[in-house]
């Protein structure tokens, strides 16, 4: 065997490796592609959360239960170690730099659900050492907990507070562990992966566990698609988005139009 030839063979057995741990395939002319970007097509995944409709079905607490469980994580009560998904929060402490200063009181003093934001532009993204947080095509940003290191740049960079850090073991602390979803371990971050799981063939069979829990108040689906209920809430009622001045485009925006208006 001659020196190119071998070369040849090594670099296609060093992407056999990486293809089964993270998820490439290789085609026919050795190219390498993303078998999970796989049939997302021109999708563009957002979440619109009505503030007004949230207070009024008073299903802050489902929504957060409806996630944890599914996606086992832990409740752990010392606040230090705290992992949450999605939260509930203060509209003056989630939109403390809010452009719109002079918003009514009915406004302001209205509580919200945080989550990630699964921004267009995640700053997140670009200081992970290991690519275990990347953003997919459609928008999702995603985690591998088996890439993750630890070094919680990600935390760091994360404006918005979206990531949390497991200090601690968190199965001890996971009361009923959904087999569906794999727990994470000690020295991990995680976080909302919009129930990127439900997605098949760049569909999602079922809806994101929150959204199916607030009893109307989320809304989901893809923003590209004029004919999808958020494409169509989103252009006939305002809409904020949490610190926009600094141009990372988050995909969950909150809707502040009062039904009774």
């Amino acid at each position: 065997m001659d020196r190119r030839k071998f070369i040849y063979l090594l670099s296609g057995t060093a992407c056999l490796g990486i293809a089964g741990k993270v998820g490439f395939e290789l085609t026919a002319k050795g190219e390498i592609i993303n078998s999970a970007e796989k049939g997302l097509g021109n999708k563009r995944w957002a979440m619109a959360i009505d503030l007004f409709r949230l207070k009024k079905k008073n299903t802050y607490f489902a929504c957060i239960e409806a996630c944890h469980n599914a996606h086992n994580v832990p409740e752990i009560l010392n606040k230090k170690h705290e992992i949450k998904w999605i939260w509930r929060e203060n509209f003056k402490h989630a939109f403390i730099e809010q452009e719109h200063k002079n918003l009514p009181q009915k406004i302001t003093s209205l509580p919200v659900l945080l989550l990630c934001n699964h921004c267009n532009r995640p700053p997140c993204v670009n200081v992970c050492p290991t690519k275990a947080t990347w953003r997919r095509s459609d928008g999702i940003v995603m985690m591998d907990w088996h890439r993750c290191i630890g070094c919680r740049y990600c935390i760091a960079a994360c404006p918005y507070g979206s990531r949390s850090f497991n200090f601690i073991e968190p199965k001890p602390h996971i009361h009923n562990i959904t087999e569906d979803f794999p727990a994470r371990t000690r020295g991990v971050v995680e976080k909302c992966t919009f129930c990127a799981e439900y997605i098949v063939k760049g569909e999602y069979i079922k809806q994101p566990d929150c959204v199916a829990a607030s009893k109307g108040a989320i809304v989901f689906g893809n923003l590209n698609d004029k004919n999808s209920e958020v494409y169509k809430l989103l252009t006939t009622k305002f809409s904020i988005r949490r610190k926009p001045e600094l141009s990372t485009e988050p995909e969950v925006y909150y809707i502040i139009e009062d039904e009774e208006v």
